[in-house]
């Protein structure tokens, strides 16, 4: 029964990481991308996000609690899974490898930058453009935030090739050596959304 619920219990991990935490993820990359247009652009459209009917509630529904299950429960299958990429070599290896370390990363950073943005919110602040360029504009900040994006989007766009094995979509060696190439590809893009994104708060001079 214990193997058999760990077995149900990966499962949930892999489902909660695509729907609805990876849908988030793409969705906040892109209202963020919005920076490139503009300041008034970008408040504009997180202004409207932020101010949907019972936005805590979905907060917490759709990304906290999901979010924390995949983490927590991304902890112990870090801690504990059996891989050693040195040793065997295999690209596949070390993209597991790789998940888990970027994983442990997005740990504590999800945790800051909710400090920065939510909780500052709660405190009373306003979540717009000048918040997010008053924390970029340091290079230190912008350097943990681009670690932060790329660790998000690796996470994700591997995540994805291993739940389209987990859940039977991809099982012959041809299919996963196309989905790697999907996912690699996708990886790239999300992550120049993000970079770009980033770049936007910090030097705004860039894209006018």
């Amino acid at each position: 029964m214990a193997g058999k619920k760990e077995f149900y219990l990966r499962r949930l991990h892999s489902l909660l990481g695509v729907i609805p935490v990876g849908i988030f993820l793409v969705q906040h990359l892109f209202i963020n991308h919005f920076a490139t247009i503009g300041e008034e652009a970008y408040n504009n459209v997180a202004g409207f996000v932020g101010n949907l009917p019972f936005v805590i509630v979905l907060e917490f529904v759709v990304i906290y609690i999901p979010l924390l299950f995949h983490a927590v429960l991304g902890l112990y299958i870090a801690f504990t899974a059996d891989n050693n990429p040195v040793r065997l070599g295999f690209f596949r290896n070390w993209m597991f490898t790789l998940q888990r370390i970027t994983g442990v990363i997005l740990l504590f950073f999800i945790a800051w930058h909710v400090w920065e943005t939510r909780i500052q919110k709660a405190l009373g602040a306003e979540v717009d453009f000048q918040m997010m360029a008053d924390i970029l504009t340091n290079p230190i900040m912008l350097f943990i935030y681009i670690i932060g994006i790329l660790s998000a989007t690796f996470h994700l766009s591997n995540g994805l090739w291993g739940f389209l094995v987990k859940w039977g979509i991809t099982q012959s060696p041809r299919s996963q050596y196309i989905s790697t190439w999907v996912m690699g590809i996708f990886f790239v893009l999300i992550s120049i959304i993000g970079i770009r994104a980033a770049f936007a708060f910090a030097y705004p001079e860039w894209f006018i």
